[in-house]
C-alpha cells in the first residue's frame, strides 16, 4: 500500500466531517457569519500561512534530495503569495458584501497558536516528521477548496469569496508532487521515520478541524 493512500484513508473520517462543518457548510449556502469569515481570514492571513511557510523552509532545509528541497522552496513562495492575495482579495470585497474588515495585525488565537507551534516543531525535530506536518494542510486545502467550488449555492453571499478562495487548476499537481514525496518516503525512510511521518500527519489534521471550529465560534479568551 503506497503511503499516500495509507494516509489519504486515515484523513477521510476526519476530512468528511471538516467539509460538513457549519464553518464551510455555511460557506457554501452563504448562511456563514460574516464575523466568522473575517475571524477565519485573520488567523489564516495573519499567523497560520506564514508559520506554514515558515515550516516548509525549515524542512526544505532539511531534506538530503535537491528535488525535495526545491519542491518545498517553491511551495515557500506560493504561500506567501496566496496569503498577500487573500487577504487583498478580502479587503477590496467585504466592504461592498457587508462584511467586517480582517484585522492587520490579529492577536494568535490560542487554537491558532497552537496550530503554528506544531508546524515550528515538527519541521525542526525531522525531516520526515516536518513532512508529516506540512500535508494536511496541502490536502485539506485542495479538497476543501474544490469541494466550495462545487457545491456552492450559486449566488449566494459568499460565491464570489468562494472563487477566490480556490488556488486554482494548477495547485492539483502541487498536490500530487506532496503526495509523490510522501510515497518516496515511505519506501525509502527507516520504518521511525516512516511512523514519525504519519503520527506527525495525524495530529495535523486534528488541526485542520480544530481551526474550523474555531474560525465558526469565535471564542472569547478571558486575556
Amino acid at each position: 500500500m503506497l503511503l499516500s493512500d495509507q494516509l489519504k484513508e486515515l484523513a477521510a473520517p476526519v476530512l468528511e466531517k471538516v467539509q460538513a462543518h457549519p464553518f464551510w457548510s455555511g460557506l457554501r449556502d452563504g448562511s456563514l457569519p460574516g464575523e466568522s469569515l473575517a475571524y477565519f481570514v485573520e488567523q489564516d492571513t495573519g499567523h497560520l500561512l506564514p508559520a506554514y511557510a515558515r515550516a516548509l523552509a525549515r524542512t526544505a532545509a532539511a531534506a538530503e534530495a535537491d528535488a525535495h528541497t526545491a519542491l518545498l522552496g517553491r511551495s515557500v513562495t506560493g504561500t506567501l503569495e496566496a496569503r498577500d492575495r487573500l487577504r487583498q482579495k478580502y479587503a477590496e470585497w467585504a466592504e461592498g458584501a457587508g462584511l467586517p474588515a480582517a484585522a492587520g495585525t490579529p492577536q494568535a488565537s490560542p487554537v491558532t497558536h497552537a496550530h503554528c507551534a506544531f508546524f515550528n516543531a515538527s519541521s525542526a525535530a525531522s525531516f520526515t516528521a516536518g513532512v508529516g506536518a506540512l500535508l494536511p494542510m496541502v490536502w485539506f486545502n485542495f479538497r476543501v477548496s474544490d469541494d466550495l467550488l462545487e457545491r456552492h449555492t450559486a449566488g449566494s453571499r459568499y460565491a464570489e469569496w468562494i472563487e477566490a478562495y480556490h488556488p486554482g487548476p494548477g495547485y492539483g499537481y502541487a498536490v500530487r508532487a506532496f503526495l509523490g514525496l510522501a510515497d518516496e518516503l515511505g519506501e525509502t525512510s527507516s520504518p521511525a521515520g516512516r511512523d514519525r511521518l504519519v503520527a506527525h500527519f495525524r495530529t495535523g489534521i486534528r488541526h485542520e478541524w480544530a481551526f474550523a471550529e474555531a474560525a465558526w465560534d469565535r471564542p472569547e479568551w478571558p486575556v
